[in-house]
């Protein structure tokens, strides 16, 4: 049986999946991708599996043809970070018009920087396809820095280049010269801590952790009439979706006093009693009886000493019979999904590590697609 060397078999995948993935965009009339500034984000899930195909397949393909030394240089992405860095700090992106355009002379003058010095950084941007450069010296945006335009993203970027870089060689007490924890030093600082609220804003508007993979895979309606505590719910984005879809849940939104202050005013007029907000620290006894516990995206940021006090707190409401969900960022074994995602994965693992002395945990149930996982627990009480 003839064996085809890896890189023609790479092209073989790549060739074939592409068809498939322009096959549903033809089908759903949707455009095919580019950098174009108001190209579509993301693919359509009907996609997923051959975009999954796709990206591996032309990064395993690019990653052969490359040499040792280049490809280590080239996953080594401290110089990434210096231009991003850069492109947040001074909201470069926000001075791109839409549609327009802005010469390096131009951004100088904004930003108080050199013009070769951002000439130099942004065209180290845009050879990672952000920004464009229509012609010589002069600036447009491409669909990744039309993206960070957005004031939020930008907090998004910047949190990540001044939070999480530093940390990620000394750990975040260190890197910030102190002894207490990235709560206590974010919370001291309106301006650091609006930016990291932004950040997670970011995340949750991805496609990935949409509200619909924890509605749509988690069979709430099998729960009957059922109170549901939202921990650390913030000002109940989720909970509200949750009421929304399910009418037979009354839930309570837990979290700290200066996030739920006023939160109810948000509520959606239908929604009102339903859906109520309580302020609560999560190392507290519970004191709400309840059916359910739902933890969305909160024990990831804790070590296991930590996330063992949280648990421990619900047991004084935990009845026979009741249930803690947990939905979180969950790691999968070496090899068991996409190598793209499973390297996103092992990034954001690093992260949790450098900046919360914290871990993402193996996981039990993830829908394909969902950048989180869904663990359920039973609470019994025969011993």
């Amino acid at each position: 049986m003839e064996t085809f060397p890896r890189i023609v078999q790479l092209a073989k995948i790549i060739n074939e999946s592409v068809g498939r993935i322009q096959e549903v965009l033809s089908t759903q009339g949707v455009p095919s991708p580019s950098f174009d500034e108001d190209a579509p984000p993301s693919l359509p899930r009907e996609a997923s599996d051959a975009q999954d195909a796709v990206l591996d397949a032309t990064a395993e393909l690019h990653d052969l043809l490359l040499e040792p030394m280049n490809l280590v240089y080239t996953h080594g992405g401290h110089n990434n970070s210096v231009c991003l860095q850069a492109i947040a700090r001074y909201e470069i992106a926000q001075m791109v018009p839409s549609g327009g355009k802005i010469s390096y002379a131009e951004i100088s003058a904004k930003t108080g920087q050199s013009e070769e010095t951002i000439r130099r950084l942004l065209r180290h941007a845009i050879a990672m396809r952000i920004f464009c450069e229509t012609e010589p010296g002069i600036v447009a945006h491409t669909k990744a820095s039309k993206f960070l335009a957005d004031p939020i993203v930008n907090d998004w970027l910047r949190a990540g280049t001044e939070e999480m870089w530093p940390a990620a060689t000394k750990g975040f007490s260190l890197a910030n010269n102190t002894s207490q924890s990235v709560y206590d030093i974010i919370g001291q600082s309106p301006e650091r801590a609006g930016r990291f609220s932004n950040a997670m804003k970011v995340f949750a508007a991805s496609p990935g952790y949409d509200a619909s993979w924890i509605t749509d895979h988690y069979d709430w309606k099998a729960l009957g009439h059922a109170r549901v505590i939202d921990v650390g719910g913030a000002r109940g984005h989720i909970a509200i979706v949750l009421a929304r879809h399910f009418g037979n849940l009354n839930i309570v939104v837990q979290d700290m006093d200066e996030v739920v202050r006023d939160a109810e005013s948000g509520l959606p007029e239908d929604l009102k009693g339903r859906v109520q907000f309580m302020p609560h620290d999560l190392f507290k006894p519970q004191t709400v009886q309840t059916d359910v516990i739902f933890f969305r995206w909160i024990l990831h940021n804790w070590s296991d000493k930590y996330c063992v006090r949280i648990l421990r707190a619900q047991i004084p409401v935990l009845k026979s019979g009741a249930r803690i969900i947990i939905q979180d960022t969950c790691m999968p074994e070496p090899g068991a999904i996409a190598h793209w995602r499973e390297k996103d994965l092992r990034r954001e693992d690093l992260n949790m590590a450098a900046v919360f002395n914290s871990k993402e945990r193996t996981k039990v149930t993830e829908p394909r697609g969902s950048a989180l996982a869904i663990i359920e627990v039973i609470w019994n009480d025969v011993v």
